[in-house]
């Protein structure tokens, strides 16, 4: 999952990309976003898996991260829908999405919905 990104894992970038927040929001943006985040879920203001990937739908829009922001992003929608919700960790279409493939350009297609706030074909693509 990691692959050529050891050297500056767990750090926050430090340039500007032509996606994400301002390199200086990240960690406020960050926060918010776990906030929010703890607040769906104690309130249940969404079903469990749209939670997971709202989490993972912004937590990639932050783009904390030089690279690898699509594959921690899905790492940690998993981790939420395993262990706070106990249920299957997502499909993800069963295909590798770091490699340009059909796949991963149905993925981008689903994020790009979701960017328009249409969630459902992320989570479907997620359970697919």
């Amino acid at each position: 999952m990691l692959t050529y990104v050891w050297s500056w894992a767990g750090d926050f970038r430090v340039t500007e990309k032509n996606i994400g927040v301002e390199r200086y929001r990240i960690g406020q943006e960050l926060k918010y976003l776990l906030d929010d985040t703890l607040y769906w879920i104690k309130s249940n203001t969404y079903p469990p898996e749209e939670i997971a990937i709202r989490f993972k739908h912004r937590l990639v829009s932050i783009h904390c991260f030089p690279n690898g922001n699509g594959r921690h992003s899905r790492l940690m929608a998993d981790i939420i829908i395993d262990k706070i919700f106990k249920q299957p960790v997502f499909s993800w279409g069963a295909a590798n999405l770091v490699e340009q493939s059909d796949a991963r350009a149905d993925y981008i297609k689903c994020v790009r919905m979701a960017d328009a706030g249409n969630l459902a074909p992320l989570v479907a693509f997620a359970r697919s």
